[in-house]
């Protein structure tokens, strides 16, 4: 046999397994993030504590900056840009039309359509997101002398006093009349951000639809990725991974929205 007669693996294949393994990085990311988040609503009573050390735990890792940028920035980043650019590709066959198309109105063809939906959904909450918490919102350190403080903008209620003394958090206003919340401690900062988002009605529903599109994503390309990758193969295989996957994503639901719902109107609103 020839060399020029064995052939070679299409750059598309390639380019679609690696969309594919960027989505599971995403599916893990999701369900530690989720895990992460609902430890601010979960408990009542406790203020949040399980949020507050897993958060400091994340950011006491070493070489943080690192690790976000080439195990959580360029994955996610990856599957994005290949996951547009599929969009564009994208054919819906779940409408009749004038008939001219395919109507296909499977179950697995509505997956598919929701699939693309979500796509678009988490492209806009995702950079919002981003741009919110780690950058806009994000906690600003402060050093003095051996002692490091994080403060982080917030906005006045009823309970916030109360919350802050529990915390441990001093509350002031600066020059320009903005109340500031100052702790030594980076996860409570982060925490006061989180219930000062979730006050927020109109945050409040836009994280709703966040959670829902992702976990939908999510769990639905896992299953995808399951079967696109040779792991599950039998009819009954796919069926018993499908109700797995199913029953995942309703826990990580139950956790996202917990946290959307409860950090601020269950856990820390007095």
């Amino acid at each position: 046999m020839t060399t020029s007669s064995v052939s070679k693996v299409p750059s598309a294949f390639i380019w679609r397994r690696l969309h594919s393994l960027a989505g599971l990085w995403f599916v893990l990311f999701l369900i530690e993030h989720l895990l992460t988040n609902s430890q601010a609503a979960l408990w009542p009573g406790d203020n949040g504590r399980g949020f507050v050390r897993m958060v400091n735990m994340l950011h006491n890792l070493p070489y943080l900056q690192v690790i976000e940028i080439t195990l959580l920035g360029f994955p996610i980043l990856l599957h994005i840009v290949l996951g547009v650019r599929y969009l564009f590709t994208a054919r819906f066959n779940v409408s009749k039309g004038d008939g001219s198309t395919p109507y296909l109105p499977l179950k697995r063809n509505y997956a598919y359509t929701l699939q693309r939906i979500t796509s678009w959904i988490l492209l806009v909450c995702l950079v919002i997101h981003v741009v919110k918490f780690r950058f806009i919102e994000y906690p600003q350190m402060l050093q003095r002398g051996v002692e490091t403080l994080y403060l982080v903008k917030v906005k006045p209620d009823k309970g916030l006093p109360s919350v802050a003394e529990r915390l441990g958090v001093q509350l002031q206003e600066n020059s320009s009349g903005e109340l500031i919340a100052t702790t030594t401690d980076f996860g409570t900062a982060t925490l006061l951000t989180v219930r000062d988002t979730f006050k927020n009605p109109f945050y409040i529903a836009l994280y709703t639809l966040f959670v829902l599109a992702a976990c939908f994503h999510a769990f639905n390309g896992f299953w995808t990725f399951l079967i696109s990758w040779g792991w599950v193969l039998k009819m009954a295989a796919q069926r018993t991974w499908a109700t797995i996957s199913v029953v995942i994503m309703f826990i990580m639901l139950f956790l996202g929205l917990a946290a959307v719902w409860g950090t601020y109107w269950l856990n820390l609103k007095v």
